[in-house]
């Protein structure tokens, strides 16, 4: 338990640290104001559609492992 806490806290650490580190790169970029607003919409709209769509894929895996397990369970339950 111990161990999963400290993998938490260093993969927490390293995207903060990205995230960090790339609203820097932002903010000193050599580009203007409508530019940069630009490019941060599009970067959000992008981030967006693809964590969209990784969560569908992530409640499809889950449903499909939810029904492997029952129908395992029924299957158990028949044999016992």
């Amino acid at each position: 338990m111990a161990d999963d806490n400290k993998t938490g806290a260093v993969i927490t650490s390293f995207l903060l640290g990205g995230i960090i580190g790339a609203a820097l790169g932002v903010l000193f970029a050599p580009r203007s104001g409508k530019e940069t607003r630009e490019q941060l919409n599009e970067w959000f709209d992008e981030t967006v559609a693809k964590n969209k769509e990784r969560m569908e894929k992530l409640g499809e895996e889950l449903k499909n492992r939810k029904e492997q397990l029952a129908h395992a369970f029924s299957k158990k339950e028949g044999n016992a």
